[in-house]
């Protein structure tokens, strides 16, 4: 596959919260409208998480070994959940490359390629190296937020959708990146 056009086709992560509250402050179609709250919600903890995020120094380390020199493309939407915690860890932890964001919904899309369990879940974040081939892709959320999503799925009358959500938002505001970082240095 050819991930060269929807790089090229990508925006930053300033460009991606502009489109963000842009979309929010001109709802197009039905579908934004039912999601304003969201994106509304996506942008706050965006905000949020970049100003709580520090890189940890043991993983700035670990990962000066690697020996990485290629660029970072998230396929992502500004209303998920998931992806408002993880994108601004991930642009944070590797601001020294080249990281951008490539929409899900747009057409052709990228995600067809990247199914989670037969759906486009978000974000996919995907390390190329300087020719645009995939060296590996990650996502969409970290091991505990898919164990969460997995409890939930398999006892929703006990741990409800709700339950589920605050637990994951929960997990995230208090984990602030860790396992995220811990996760995508593991497959490099």
């Amino acid at each position: 596959m050819n991930i060269k056009p929807f790089w090229d086709n990508a925006v930053s992560y300033t460009e991606y919260l502009r489109d963000a509250g842009e979309r929010l402050g001109n709802l197009k179609n039905t579908q934004e409208a039912e999601f304003a709250e969201y994106y509304k919600l996506g942008i706050q903890r965006m905000n949020r998480m970049w100003d709580k995020y520090i890189p940890n120094a043991t993983q700035v380390e670990a990962f000066a070994k690697k020996n990485f020199n290629g660029k970072i493309l998230i396929i992502s939407e500004a209303w998920c959940g998931d992806a408002s915690q993880v994108i601004p860890v991930v642009v944070k932890f590797f601001e020294q490359f080249e990281v951008r964001i490539s929409y899900r919904d747009q057409e052709p899309s990228l995600i067809d390629d990247y199914l989670t369990n037969g759906g486009k879940s978000i974000p996919i974040v995907i390390f190329l190296d300087e020719d645009f081939n995939e060296i590996a892709h990650w996502g969409p959320r970290p091991k505990h937020g898919t164990e969460l999503l997995e409890k939930h799925k398999a006892n929703p009358e006990e741990f409800t959708k709700d339950q589920f959500y605050v637990e994951l938002q929960t997990y995230y505001a208090k984990n602030r990146g860790f396992d995220t970082i811990a996760e995508l240095l593991e497959i490099l």
